[in-house]
């Protein structure tokens, strides 16, 4: 008898070891009763009751990346393209996962498609080509909220490739190859601009610049006329008062204006018009001009050449 307690025990504690079950972080272990669920274990030590409960799924808890294949999809303007997307998403709930919906990775797979298909039927191609994050935001959006029911949390979703028709990718070629060289040839229509008026700029500094030298030689030589002009006048007034000062008389002055006006003449004059006073002062000091020989312009008279000796052959014959 005792034998047999022994070994009964023996097999209870078999039993239990056999049925103790650790589950890992991050990890939910979905269990049945007589194939209802029962209860979710978590992460930890945990011991099933033999034969009456059992593990119907195990899941995990981490996130998951799901690459659709490409798809192809029409746009509002009835462009076919292929488009793949990216979906990252984990698991919140494994009582849903488990009961929600059968095979929820390919449910989730074909809501994709069928979510992509809509949103982008509604755009253009153009619009399509260049709204990747308003796409990926609204179908986040409308995943997110429909894989509620199945315990799933949809956190992002990516397009990863979008591929045109081949004659649309050529035209596009052509179309940014056109733009390149019409911002090439603006680039260098602004730069020739630039260039005119840069020596435009430059050809008006200089004439300001020449102007502003003309003005101020004019200016110098003025001046210069000016003070050259003063100190003649100076001269003649210096020379005026040395005169008075030496008590020269009238007589004297008035010489000095005959000078002056054969001085003016300068042996050229063909005809020199003198004033009533000048022609009395001549009157008054001829004798003086004379005696001087001041005012006295009559060149001398040339010599005589001298006679040909005369040639006493030639003139016999």
């Amino acid at each position: 008898m005792e034998m047999i307690w022994i070994a009964l025990g023996i097999i209870v504690v078999i039993t239990i070891f056999s049925n103790i079950r650790i589950v890992p972080q991050a990890t939910q272990y979905v269990i049945e009763s007589l194939g209802k669920y029962k209860v979710t274990w978590d992460a930890g030590i945990h011991v099933k009751i033999p034969i009456i409960e059992n593990i119907s799924k195990k899941i995990t808890l981490k996130e998951q990346v799901m690459d659709s294949p490409p798809q192809p999809v029409i746009t509002k303007d009835n462009v076919t393209m292929q488009i793949d997307t990216v979906v990252y998403f984990r698991i919140f709930d494994a009582r849903l996962y488990t009961y929600g919906v059968v095979n929820p990775i390919n449910a989730l797979e074909n809501l994709t498609a069928t979510t992509l298909r809509n949103i982008v039927g509604e755009m253009e191609l153009d619009g399509t080509l260049t709204s990747r994050d308003t796409i990926n935001s609204k179908m986040t959006a409308i995943l997110d909220e429909a894989t509620d029911q199945w315990g799933i949390k949809v956190t992002r979703v990516e397009l990863k490739n979008i591929i045109p028709p081949a004659e649309i990718q050529n035209a596009m070629e052509k179309q940014m190859k056109a733009e390149r060289d019409r911002r090439e040839t603006l680039l260098q229509a602004e730069g020739h601009k630039a260039a005119a008026i840069t020596r435009a700029e430059g050809d008006k500094q200089a004439m300001i610049l020449a102007a502003e030298g003309e003005r101020d030689a004019r200016i110098a030589r003025a001046e210069g006329e000016a003070k050259a002009i003063y100190l003649s006048k100076k001269a003649e007034a210096d020379g005026l008062a040395a005169l008075k000062e030496a008590g020269v008389d009238a007589a004297v002055l008035e010489l000095k204006k005959y000078e002056a006006l054969v001085n003016m003449s300068n042996g050229t004059a063909s005809k020199i018009i003198i004033p009533t006073d000048a022609v009395n002062a001549v009157t008054n000091n001829a004798i003086f001009a004379e005696t001087t020989g001041l005012g006295d312009n009559t060149k001398p008279a040339k010599k005589k050449l001298p006679e040909p000796k005369k040639d006493e052959c030639c003139d016999k014959e």
